[in-house]
């Protein structure tokens, strides 16, 4: 059990939740983005307001249930044992994916400073390999240590992107933004669909503040506060700063760019500028990554205390960090890096993206539906439970909608690996089996 002086509090799980959805979603978004046109801004609305009531249900359900867990502990209150697990086991392989995605994204700025790493794939995925075991490494002194680290790197992301939104506005060219707005003639619903699974992969981590509820101090106050807080300064940046970049950068220049952050500052100002602001958002990735890793290992660990997962993910070493458990996690990061090599950066992101996004929204669902029964146990009011009904009820269709976004391929590969998990759950039930009396 971890020691309450090792305990993050309020500030430090704002960080890691805005850390985990900033310093990995933004950072290629506005490329991907421009593949469509500036038209595909339309779906930050969606996901806006939808990442809101995703925040609002997940504030409910962590202010009402404070068990270790997070999102698993919320959908075993609605669905079982079975479901505790399931949460757990799809909430893991989103996030060993999105490691490897976020890797890329490093990868894609550092080829500025380190031109090899695009000479070819295998030298983008020996970079790739290279920054997930050195954030994994440094993860392995536990949940003060992480929590410090990343309220340093938030500011990589924080700077470039806020600053953006705010000051990107004197180079604004109403024209440059109407000529990318819909190069390729596509429909208002064509181009909302599009960038769905994109601009809700910037909101994943969402959820990491009940996730990490076990090493919080005060979970009951801290983790509602986390979720709202990060949320709504994700979402107010997000919005403003892929839209000035639309009228700084040729969507067909922009669309092409592996690090669109940087090229932008380069343009506004100087390219000195541009190269400062490109290894700021190295930082940003390497921040995103420990906390996405940090995040996972707890995950692991608390579903082994439950025995839902081997034993050995449970095991800590003298600062409360589960080292084993983090040891074949990077080893599956490794063996997803090798099955992701592609000619096209972008392109290998994307499809990453997708996969996570649909797999995040398996335990989404399952605990979001889970609110209505938190919220009776804990005996709220009328006026309360009806509001967290309602909000919590377009929350759930819009993680559904969100799933249906990410396309044919992504939804097929998603369904198997969720059906594996009820093939190892079925070992786990059976290991647990009483025989009946006769």
């Amino acid at each position: 059990m971890s020691s309450t002086s090792n305990k993050m509090g309020l500030m430090g799980l704002t960080t890691i939740v805005t850390v985990n959805m900033m310093g990995s979603g933004i950072i290629l978004l506005p490329s991907s983005l421009a593949v469509t046109g500036g038209i595909a801004l339309l779906a930050w609305v969606v996901t806006a307001l939808g990442a809101l009531a995703i925040a609002y249900a997940f504030a409910k359900c962590g202010m009402y249930c404070t068990d270790d867990g997070g999102m698993s502990a919320y959908a075993e209150k609605a669905h079982g044992k079975s479901s505790f697990f399931i949460a757990s086991y799809t909430y893991y392989v989103c996030l060993v994916i999105s490691a490897v995605a976020i890797a890329v994204s490093c990868v894609g700025y550092l080829e500025y400073f380190i031109p090899w790493l695009k000479e070819t794939p295998i030298h983008t995925f020996f970079g790739v390999i290279a920054i997930l075991i050195i954030t994994m490494f440094a993860n392995v002194r536990g949940a003060r240590i992480t929590g410090r680290i990343s309220t340093v790197t938030v500011w990589g992301i924080i700077i470039p992107v806020f600053g953006l939104s705010l000051i990107g506005w004197f180079w604004f060219d109403p024209k440059i933004f109407s000529e990318a707005w819909n190069p390729h003639g596509v429909s208002v619903g064509s181009a909302v669909y599009s960038g769905m699974a994109l601009t809700l992969w910037a909101f994943l981590g969402i959820e990491s503040a009940g996730a990490n509820s076990g090493t919080v101090e005060n979970p009951k106050r801290n983790v509602p506060l986390a979720c709202m807080l990060a949320t709504i300064f994700s979402a107010a940046t997000y919005i403003a700063s892929t839209t000035v970049i639309q009228g700084i950068i040729p969507n067909d220049i922009l669309a092409k760019s592996d690090s669109p952050f940087g090229l932008v500052f380069a343009q506004m100002f100087n390219p000195f500028v541009g190269e400062v602001i490109t290894a700021m958002a190295i930082l940003a990735c390497v921040g995103s990554l420990l906390g996405w890793q940090f995040t996972n290992a707890q995950v692991s660990k608390v579903a082994a205390d439950m025995r839902l997962f081997p034993k050995i993910f449970s095991d800590v070493n003298k600062h409360d960090a589960p080292f084993k458990g983090m040891m074949i996690m990077l080893a599956l990061e490794l063996s997803l890096a090798v099955m992701t090599i592609s000619p096209t950066l972008l392109k290998q992101f994307n499809v990453l993206v997708n996969l996570a996004v649909f797999i995040n929204m398996v335990p989404y669902i399952l605990s979001l539906t889970a609110l209505g029964i938190i919220m009776k146990q804990a005996n709220v009011g009328q006026k309360e439970y009806n509001t967290g009904i309602l909000v919590g009820s377009v929350a759930v269709i819009y993680s559904i909608y969100g799933a249906y976004s990410t396309g044919q391929e992504a939804v097929f590969y998603g369904a198997v690996i969720t059906l594996f998990g009820y093939f190892f759950y079925g070992f786990i039930a059976s290991r647990d089996a009483v025989p009946n009396k006769t």
